[in-house]
């Protein structure tokens, strides 16, 4: 018996031991997970307008992240999470600004911009105004096919592998699919996360087309002035081939997840890593790299406010993307990396504005010349990708054409564009490549039209 207590003691200190050693390795951890759980509640119930216990369920099912645990508050418009009690985050809603994870430095009563919105609606149908479209039948599409196809992508029989919430198929402007999981439909808010990279390059590409700034000049940073960085250029942050140090691993405490989590400022993180590599010789994705694109177009206006309404103003709101919201860090800088929201439709228009290369029912955007620039592979992708966006010219969907390219975010969020075929292809869901054939829905839907 003496015996057997001992050996049960061993065991208990034994395991008390590893649940020490399991807590002190990822305790550093739990300020990012709870951090991650209470702005992406926060954006998913105010903004998305779903509840807390669907966000627990879908968005939150991930590793790590299912430990949080979330608590909200609708009438004062913030969430709160925390892992087993530990590292306790706060997140709040502003309209305008959206979901904003603070700190416990953050001033919540003090007065604060938001951009100015115009919104106009017109007399048009579906995508140049709110009415909608008139049956168009295409006699070179195998409307069956496309019907099939667009099936093909979601889950059937309560499987849980594609995770796919929506597609949405345009050909020469007109909606041949449109196809939604239930509790979706085209009016609901999606995140693009990493589209949001995109969204930010057109704003470069209207202030280029404007005269206002060459993308060629070097980057206006002035801590990098008595090192070699001070050689980078804009055009070396856009293709993402600066050469500067950047750790892009999520399932980590990575320069990606500090950032996102951890930061007030999200536009200074890549100002203060080294130089690894010169420019043009290494590409590396790097999201620190799209928030400081985020500052540096802040320097291009007088005023914060300004820079709020920039977007909105010249061509957001302009292409009708009414529903698009772009989140700020708590220093009102638009988290240019990852946070942008906007209902499926409003996606696609997105889409149509570069298939119709900066031409909006003849209202110029951006000059067709700024579409060859994104697309134009940066030196050493392997044709990738280009200015914020990603290509298919090196064959990484080998029976897709060779000219799309697309606005690509995490957990396959997708806008891909197709010029050769005049098509818009849109996708949200919860997982990317990992679960979806990419390569043979795009094949499918490419040979559905002679």
């Amino acid at each position: 018996m003496k015996r057997f207590k001992k050996i049960i003691r061993i065991v208990f200190l034994i395991v008390f031991v590893g649940i020490c050693g399991v807590v002190i390795l990822n305790y550093p951890k739990l300020e990012i997970i709870s951090g991650f759980s209470a702005k992406n509640m926060s954006s998913s119930i105010f903004i998305g307008h779903r509840s807390l216990e669907y966000t627990d369920k879908t968005d939150h099912d991930v590793p790590n992240v299912r430990l949080a645990t979330d608590e909200v508050d609708i009438d004062n418009k913030y969430t709160i999470a925390n892992v087993y009690g530990f590292k306790e985050r706060k997140a709040i809603y502003r309209e305008g600004l959206g979901s904003i994870l603070i700190d416990d430095e953050f001033d919540e009563n003090k007065p604060f911009l938001t951009p100015n919105r115009t919104i106009v609606k017109t007399n048009l149908e579906y995508p140049y105004g709110n009415l909608p479209q008139k049956d168009t039948i295409f006699e070179n599409i195998d409307y069956e096919k496309v019907r099939q196809t667009a099936a093909s992508i979601f889950d059937t029989n309560g499987e849980n592998i594609k995770k796919t919430r929506a597609v949405l198929v345009l050909y020469k402007d007109q909606i041949i699919a449109e196809r939604y999981i239930d509790g979706f439909d085209k009016n609901s808010m999606v995140l693009g996360w990493s589209m949001t990279k995109s969204v930010l390059s057109t704003m470069y590409g209207v202030l280029q087309t404007q005269g206002k700034i060459n993308i060629n000049d070097k980057a206006p940073v002035s801590e990098w002035q008595n090192d070699e960085r001070k050689e980078i250029t804009i055009n070396n942050l856009l293709q993402m081939n600066s050469g500067l140090e950047w750790d892009e691993d999520y399932g980590s405490i990575s320069d990606i997840t500090k950032m996102l989590y951890l930061e007030r400022d999200m536009t200074t993180p890549q100002i203060h890593k080294k130089a690894i590599h010169k420019p043009n010789e290494n590409w590396y994705y790097s999201s620190g790299t799209s928030n400081l694109l985020s500052g540096i177009l802040r320097k291009q206006f007088n005023t914060h406010q300004e820079y709020l309404d920039f977007p909105y103003r010249e061509f957001i709101d302009k292409i009708g993307m009414h529903s698009m919201l772009i989140e700020t860090d708590m220093t009102g800088n638009f988290v240019a990396s990852s946070y942008a929201w906007a209902t499926i439709r409003d996606w696609a228009k997105f889409g149509l504005l570069y298939l119709h290369r900066g031409n909006w029912n003849g209202t110029k955007i951006f000059d067709p010349s700024w579409v060859e620039y994104v697309t134009t592979p940066s030196p050493t992708s392997e044709g990738d990708y280009g200015g914020h966006f990603w290509l298919n010219a090196g064959g990484f969907y080998p029976d897709a054409p060779r000219d799309m390219f697309s606005a690509n975010g995490y957990q396959g969020q997708r806008v891909f564009i197709i010029p050769s075929k005049d098509l818009v292809i849109v996708r949200f869901g919860l997982i990317g490549d990992a679960g979806v054939d990419f390569n043979t829905f795009l094949k499918n839907m490419v040979n559905a039209i002679e």
